[in-house]
């Protein structure tokens, strides 16, 4: 018959091996059901946008899926999201262009990033200076409203980067026409639960 002291001294023994065990079992777990990866908001729009994203040009915020492989790619220095496995190529802020002179690009491409800043106006005239005439701005942005509602409705995880309540392709674009110096080329004001998109080709050498 076995005596408390057996227990006990099983009881550890097990404890024991369930604890040098327990890493294996969970990199076993990881190995046969890896951890969810959301896919990037940039997949969601390839389809539609990339065809904009032709010459020498940037992906502002790509956080590891840039929209072509060709794209210099440019992220925070500090970055919060990576839904990719590609470096970045340039760390910084998406407000201030530095790298880039006045018309040098043919395109700048931004895929939910503009709504993280307050001076939506000022980082728009930022993006469309190094753009040269005849260059696109690419954008893929969230209806804030449309994407609020969408959190609430399922659950997903609500970014709290986004600073306007009122953030939509209305607000955007009477900011470029407040601006000037470009035309719209193509929209799409309801796209993937809760988006849109915008493309604008820049016209004269400088906006205002």
């Amino acid at each position: 018959m076995a005596t408390r002291r057996d227990v006990e001294s099983d009881f550890l023994m097990i404890r024991s091996l369930k604890d040098r065990l327990r890493p294996h079992w969970h990199a076993l777990k990881r190995f046969v059901n890896p951890p969810r990866r959301w896919p990037s908001e940039t997949s969601k729009c390839r389809a539609r946008l990339a065809s904009y994203c032709t010459g020498d040009g940037v992906d502002l915020g790509f956080g590891g899926d840039p929209i072509t492989p060709a794209a210099i790619r440019m992220d925070l220095p500090n970055q919060y999201g990576a839904v990719g496995d590609y470096p970045p190529q340039l760390r910084g802020d998406a407000s201030n262009l530095r790298w880039f002179r006045d018309d040098a690009l043919d395109f700048v491409f931004s895929s939910h990033v503009l709504e993280d800043f307050h001076d939506t106006e000022g980082v728009l005239r930022e993006w469309l200076r190094v753009i040269r005439p005849g260059g696109r701005l690419v954008i893929f942005c969230p209806d804030e409203a449309r994407f609020r509602a969408h959190c609430a409705r399922t659950g997903q995880p609500y970014n709290e980067h986004h600073v306007h309540a009122h953030f939509s392709l209305g607000f955007v674009k009477g900011l470029l026409e407040q601006i000037g110096g470009c035309r719209v080329i193509h929209e799409n004001p309801d796209v993937d639960l809760y988006s849109w998109d915008l493309v604008v080709e820049k016209l004269s050498a400088r906006a205002p």
